[in-house]
């Protein structure tokens, strides 16, 4: 059964969202690693670093959604 456009769209829309999301972790993480050298500091910065890979993982689950879903529309597979 063919995949419509609208829902190639919005699987397209919830990847792109996915990696915008994941690119805002990173910078979060990356401005935490530019500050004071204190214990406290450094937690927050391993916090982030945990968030950012969980984002990582969700931007990469969303890509492997969209492009299953180009596989079927364009190949059947």
């Amino acid at each position: 059964m063919p995949i419509s456009t609208a829902e190639l769209d919005q699987k397209q829309a919830a990847y792109k969202t996915a990696v915008e999301e994941w690119i805002a972790a990173i910078r979060h993480e990356e401005s935490l690693a530019s500050v004071n050298h204190d214990l406290a500091e450094i937690d927050t910065w391993e916090m982030a670093s945990e968030a950012e890979e969980e984002l990582r993982s969700a931007a990469k689950q969303a890509k492997k959604v969209y492009e299953d879903a180009l596989r079927e529309e364009f190949f059947n597979f």
